[in-house]
């Protein structure tokens, strides 16, 4: 039952309100005027208030705000008999949910009361996830604290218990089927199966067969009645990676089942319905493949119903030392070593490289390094980052400046970086040699890592 707290210095007023909304079933407090008001707010918690605008003393955006301040997930709702767009617009800047005029229509009161306690609910709920996933870190197999990550948690939560079709789009090695995974995972379907199916990695004559099953004899080598990836998927999630990749011809029979839910195996004659959740992943621009004529529009709007984007890694830079602690602690326990961190110049080196290959890439790098470590800590010598790509290589000296400007100090610190990182890297880890390579000697080498470490 919903707390309401009605404010109102008209008697008549404030009576009517509480009659009706008891009547709603609501649990209903009321206030003569802004002072009481106030009172009540700090004993008690409210789901929602209602409003006088004009009262004397304290008026109603003096109790707006001093309830947003006391209890900010509670929903305010202001009424005046002195409508205006000025007052109007200065109860939404202090956050209330709704105006209106005191001639309401009794109903839009009731659905705006409605809508308001709907949306804290929603918001709280959002609220307590995203605090649990602050906390955590992590979501599903998930790893991040970015702000790009968060979003994608979030949304995998709205979305995962529905029906919808959705389309992961990201750069390779991003983590697309770590995200359907999740969506997977935290919906009515968790039970039942989550097949993933390639549409890149096999040949397009044995592609067909693999998503929709064959017949006996339909085909050379078909000695017995197969059931397709669809079948098995049933009542459960189908995830297709890759599905630019998918031919024209699979385009079609893909729509049959986006559609109606039913398709026909290799040879077969009767139609098999299916109940299954669709996940499509792909690193390519479907929109443009549409325009050029390589991929279905119709297709395209009936898998894209929801769209959910990764952030590459070079964009969620916040993210790499949990990633690099992450899969230290993976491989470590898989070739049985003690490795339990990662020096503070090695981890720089990786905050500093571009990942082309993004999370793929980290980890494959973090592996290798796992591997030649003989310590119980990673450093910079054991750390094998590949050479930037082209045009990455000189990312250090393409920096735009703003019309807010630059910090000059913090660029050079990261252009030097890079530089010694280079060094490094042809030195094999040797600082004696890196020195060389740059020219300085060793004591000013090692003092300017001592800087980048701190």
């Amino acid at each position: 039952m919903a707390k309401i707290l009605v404010v109102d210095d008209d008697q008549g007023m404030r009576e009517f309100l509480e009659i009706l909304l008891v009547r709603e079933g609501y649990e209903v407090t009321s206030a003569s005027g802004g002072k009481e008001a106030l009172g009540l707010c700090k004993k008690h918690k409210f789901d929602l208030a209602i409003t006088d605008l004009k009262m004397p003393k304290v008026d109603g955006i003096d109790v707006l705000k001093t309830i947003k301040e006391i209890s900010p997930e509670t929903m305010v709702i202001l009424i005046t008999a002195y409508a205006s767009g000025e007052t109007a617009v200065a109860a939404m800047k202090e956050g209330a949910y709704d105006y209106l005029e005191k001639n309401f229509d009794v109903e839009d009161l009731k659905a705006v009361i409605k809508d308001a306690l709907s949306k804290k609910d929603i918001k709280e709920e959002d609220a307590v996830f995203m605090k649990d996933v602050e906390d955590g870190l992590s979501f599903g197999n998930m790893i991040g604290k970015s702000k790009g990550m968060l979003k994608v948690y979030s949304l995998v939560k709205k979305v995962a218990d529905t029906a919808t079709n959705i389309l992961i789009t990201g750069e390779s090695g991003t983590g697309k089927e770590l995200v359907a995974m999740a969506i997977h995972e935290n919906s009515s379907r968790k039970d039942k199966s989550f097949v993933v199916i390639n549409c890149g990695g096999i040949p397009e004559n044995l592609l067909e067969s693999e998503l929709f099953g064959y017949m006996k004899g339909s085909f050379t080598g078909a000695t017995s009645d197969k059931a397709g990836l669809f079948e098995i998927a049933h009542n459960g999630t189908i995830f297709l990676d890759e599905i630019g990749e998918l031919p024209t011809f699979l385009q079609v029979k893909l729509l049959r089942v986006v559609q109606e839910k039913t398709f026909r195996r290799i040879g077969g004659a009767e139609d098999i319905k299916v109940d299954v959740r669709i996940i499509s992943a792909t690193n390519q621009n479907l929109e443009q493949q549409v325009k050029n004529g390589g991929f279905r529009e119709d297709l395209y709007y009936r898998l894209n119903v929801i769209p959910l984007e990764i952030p590459p890694l070079r964009e969620r830079n916040e993210d790499i030392p949990l990633l690099a602690s992450y899969f230290i602690e993976k491989y470590s326990k898989e070739f049985k070593k003690e490795i339990k961190k990662i020096s503070p110049y090695a981890l720089q080196l990786l905050m500093q490289h571009p990942f082309p290959g993004n999370v793929r890439e980290l980890e494959n790098i973090i592996e290798r390094s796992v591997a030649l470590e003989t310590t119980n800590i990673i450093m910079p010598e054991n750390l094998v980052i590949p050479e930037d790509s082209g045009q990455n290589r000189d990312n250090a000296l393409n920096i735009d400046i703003s019309e807010e400007g630059i910090n000059l100090n913090e660029e050079l610190a990261k252009v030097e970086g890079l530089l010694i990182k280079k060094a490094l890297q042809k030195a094999n880890g040797s600082k004696t040699k890196a020195a060389k390579l740059l020219n300085v000697s060793f004591d000013s080498l090692r003092y300017r890592l001592e800087k980048l470490d701190t």
